[in-house]
């Protein structure tokens, strides 16, 4: 073809176009790849400077000191050296004479609290370290001599110097708590194998008893209130043993259903019969099926002991028969008896509940479903029986293992804990042998 001014026109093909295309854009990719790099490059050193100066700032940040302001409290005075809060006698005129319920816990409102620090009692030293403290403790640690001159003659304790000894004495076993404990392991054999473990000892006194098992591999809690003998909780804790302040009343004790494998009353002075039995009932909820219940003192060998006691012989039996009726009502057996000690056993099984409790007319009555057996702080007590539940088969007395196997075996109630099952269970309790023995090389290397 020609041009209108006769020249030829060249006309190039579609390949020889998309060559010199295909260059540039070539040269345009690699040219962009430069810039690029150029640009992360620079990038990633201001990103690692960035994470340089964090990492130092926390370094900085973990290694200073935490910065506390110190609170100081002042001292209270010397009158508040025995104070209890939630038991404190000065405010028991706010609270009614029913049952001794101005004896239970009656914490104070926030505007009443105290914001002082309880000074020790003048001439005050460490504790005496265990097991001679079970025996002993300094007198300035808690100077009641008034407790020392009611109680000499039960040989409770006795001063001597600079410390309060505690022979064992009490007021049921004027022989010593030993002979006594021996006499109740005639009794009751499972104590001495270690089917029992856990026991309750209701006005416990100085806590002799719930010390004296100690030896004997049972965890006793001394439980008393805060009455006239306002030192034999004090008298306990001093001396190492478990006891807490507290009293059956109106309220549930704090503890769960069946937690206890025994409990004990030496002459406590608990009108068990009075109210509906429901202080009884109380002691039959916290106890285990199959679990023991303890008592020496009145009504208890009342043909020997009357005369002794300010009454008459027919107004104990009177009061022996109403407690054995109680007793049987709730499906309690008596397990044995001899001297001052009588033992009954609670029904292992429900079939004697679904015997005594199945007419309307039966008092006790058993419990309905509106209240959690295992509810305790601040529940009131009720004049009902607490059937344990069918499906507590492992945690009977008698199927439940031995100490010391039994402190390795998952709990049959596990379940019942949010987030509790028999793999958490054993976790635990390999990560705190492992721990226990760590504690004890320790502890080891320190005295060597």
């Amino acid at each position: 073809m020609k041009h209108k001014d006769g020249k030829p026109v060249f006309h190039p093909d579609k390949k020889s176009r998309a060559v010199p295309m295909a260059i540039m854009f070539v040269v345009l990719c690699g040219f962009s790849f430069y810039l690029g790099g150029i640009y992360c490059t620079e990038k990633d050193k201001i990103g690692a400077k960035d994470v340089a100066k964090v990492v130092s700032s926390s370094k900085e940040s973990s290694t200073a000191p935490l910065q506390i302001k110190p609170t100081a409290f002042p001292e209270c005075s010397s009158d508040y050296q025995d104070y209890t809060p939630c038991t404190d006698p000065k405010r028991w005129k706010k609270y009614g004479n029913h049952r001794l319920t101005f004896m239970e816990r009656h914490c104070p409102p926030v505007f009443e609290r105290k914001q002082c620090l309880i000074p020790p009692p003048d001439g005050y030293k460490p504790p005496i370290k265990w097991p001679k403290s079970r025996d002993q403790c300094w007198y300035r640690n808690v100077p009641y001599d008034w407790i020392n001159k009611q109680k000499s003659n039960q040989n409770w304790l006795r001063k001597e110097g600079d410390k309060f000894l505690f022979p064992g004495g009490g007021t049921m076993f004027p022989r010593g708590v030993g002979a006594y404990v021996d006499l109740m392991q005639d009794l009751i054999p499972e104590m001495k194998d270690g089917t029992i473990r856990t026991a309750i000892d209701t006005g416990c006194g100085v806590a002799s008893w719930g010390g004296d098992l100690l030896d004997r591999g049972i965890l006793t809690v001394s439980l008393a209130p805060r009455d006239n003998h306002e030192a034999q909780v004090q008298f306990a804790l001093e001396r190492g043993i478990p006891a807490i302040l507290g009293i059956i009343s109106t309220q549930r004790l704090p503890f769960p259903s069946n937690a206890f494998d025994m409990a004990h009353c030496s002459r406590c002075l608990i009108p068990w019969t009075e109210f509906g039995g429901i202080y009884l009932l109380e002691v039959h909820r916290i106890l285990r099926p199959g679990g023991f219940w303890v008592l020496s003192g009145p009504p208890v060998n009342y043909e020997n002991r009357w005369r002794g006691w300010n009454t008459t012989v027919e107004e104990q039996k009177s009061d022996y028969d109403k407690l054995q009726e109680l007793l049987t009502s709730m499906c309690f057996k008596l397990y044995d008896k001899k001297d001052d000690i009588a033992v009954w056993q609670k029904a292992s099984d429900n079939s004697c509940y679904s015997k005594k409790l199945a007419s309307t007319d039966a008092y006790p009555p058993k419990c309905d479903d509106s209240l959690e057996p295992d509810s305790a702080w601040y529940t009131p007590l009720r004049p009902c029986v607490v059937v344990p539940s069918p499906k507590i088969k492992k945690s009977v007395m008698e199927s439940i293992p031995k100490w010391p196997e039994r402190l390795h075996v998952t709990p049959e109630r596990i379940s019942d804990i949010p987030g509790g099952s028999a793999s958490v269970f054993k976790h635990d309790d390999s990560k705190w042998k492992i721990r226990a023995k760590a504690l004890q090389e320790a502890a080891t290397s320190t005295r060597v």
